[in-house]
């Protein structure tokens, strides 16, 4: 176990000993919690010199704290807190606190059976990623002590662009590409490149709350533009927010329902980005991870102004916990981009941006994509089957399915309590910002269960909305 850096504070002028206040200091840490039990302790000669003391004087601290059975001394193993405490000494830990905004309640939080957003772990190539991991990891740490391009590996930066050009049909240099953390890095990366605090954006209503927010964080007003068959509607847009000095669109797949934006509004909201100085967005959130048809056009590979800022993720086609995303800059914005990228959001650690570069360059990602197509395929038509055998009315989109609830059923409430059962399905008024759907649903994310597992999940969720409806 690593050595902690206690962060003890010593008073020279204070009336009790420095031995004493060391004692009392690493006490509290362990009564509170901090210090768990097993945790090794600095030796004597390291906080006596991080401390500025004498080695004498935190020998006699920890001797009392020894004496008081709260850390154990040995030559083999060094001083450790004592696994377990003496009676009335016990770490009063408190549960860790949860923020109770909407954000965290509704998305990041909430885990169990129907999670939105989350790959089907039981089919990701685990040994084959953890070598080429450890691999990355072992080159990184015997290279040059060194900081990493701020911008991402350059050999990453370049199979990046060469798969949007083959899979996205997005023609970019190397240097138009930004490895980040993730679409929300991504978000924060250009938000802050483009600096236009108290301007308007657009946003699809339904659309991701938390890219929502954070537009709102970076001081825009957001301008909820509403969704039908053909996407984000663009005259509606134009109609009420005109100013909007940016419009975030999912055009691949609108999220959370799932059509693709047409080819008539693409054309219009490129045009009216160019000829009005606006920007745009692309959250390509799925990429090629389009289940029932040919995947739609990356919108920047049809933008000829340089007005599409493009933003991918790995966290859906490969594993959320990689962090790792990337953005498209238009060239006239590269220039800030990169300045951002060195001073404020640099990108992931290289090992695992390596890692990733092998992953794709030696062929796992597109192996990996198809054998996933093929699963998502098959239990989102599972789970169709299902819930329309329990009688509810039932819509495919993309890697979720949304069910529609009873008329006058909360679905904020059924998804709470749903929480308590091992279920995590996302209330479908959640997603608009008003906070009001025109129906009441729950979407269900696919990548789960299948087989009687499955049907068990299916028909709790079912005797949950039955009580509750």
């Amino acid at each position: 176990m690593n050595k902690p850096t206690l962060a003890l504070t010593i008073d020279r002028n204070a009336r009790i000993s420095i031995a004493e206040q060391i004692r009392q200091g690493i006490t509290e840490a362990i009564e509170s919690g901090v210090l768990a039990p097993g945790t090794r302790l600095p030796s004597w000669i390291d906080l006596a010199i991080q401390l500025g003391i004498s080695r004498g004087t935190v020998k006699t601290a920890y001797e009392r704290l020894s004496d008081e059975q709260l850390v154990v001394m040995s030559r083999s193993r060094g001083t450790c807190v004592v696994d377990n405490l003496p009676p009335g000494r016990a770490a009063k830990k408190a549960p860790e606190s949860v923020p109770t905004s909407e954000l965290f309640q509704d998305f990041l939080f909430p885990t169990g059976d129907f999670q939105m957003g989350i790959p089907a772990g039981d089919v990701f190539p685990v040994p084959l990623f953890s070598r080429l991991f450890a691999a990355s990891a072992r080159h990184a740490v015997q290279s040059r002590q060194c900081y990493g391009d701020p911008r991402g590996e350059s050999e990453l930066r370049r199979e990046i662009a060469g798969q949007l050009t083959l899979s996205r049909g997005i023609k970019c240099h190397p240097s138009q590409v930004f490895v980040t953390a993730g679409f929300t890095g991504g978000l924060g990366l250009i938000l802050h490149a483009l600096s236009l605090r108290g301007h308007k954006a657009w946003v699809e209503n339904p659309g991701f709350p938390p890219a929502r927010k954070a537009l709102s964080l970076a001081g825009l007003a957001t301008v909820p533009v509403r969704v039908d068959s053909e996407g984000m509607d663009i005259e509606y847009g134009i109609h009420h927010a005109p100013d909007a000095a940016i419009a975030l669109v999912t055009p691949g797949q609108q999220a959370p329902l799932g059509m693709a934006l047409s080819l008539e509004r693409r054309h219009r909201l490129i045009e009216w980005a160019h000829q009005n100085g606006r920007w745009i967005i692309e959250d390509d959130y799925l990429g090629e991870l389009q289940l029932n048809r040919r995947a739609a056009p990356a919108l920047a590979s049809q933008d000829i102004y340089g007005r599409v800022i493009h933003i991918g993720s790995f966290s859906k086609t490969i594993s959320p916990a990689l962090r790792l995303g990337f953005v498209v800059a238009p060239p006239s914005l590269v220039e800030t981009v990169a300045d951002v990228a060195a001073s404020l959001s640099p990108a992931p650690t290289p090992a695992i941006q390596m890692a990733v570069h092998a992953f794709l360059s030696e062929g796992h990602f597109l192996r990996h994509l198809r054998k996933m197509k093929r699963v998502y395929h098959a239990r989102s038509t599972e789970l169709s089957r299902i819930m329309k055998a329990l009688g509810y009315t039932v819509q495919v989109h993309g890697l979720s399915v949304l069910i529609n609830l009873p008329d006058g059923s909360q679905d904020r409430t059924i998804a709470h309590y749903a929480y308590n059962f091992g279920l995590a399905p996302s209330p479908l008024s959640a997603w608009y910002q008003s906070g009001v759907a025109e129906k009441s649903g729950l979407l269900l994310g696919v990548s789960g269960k299948e087989g009687e597992s499955l049907l068990h999940a299916c028909e709790r969720l079912d005797r949950l909305i039955r009580k509750l409806a």
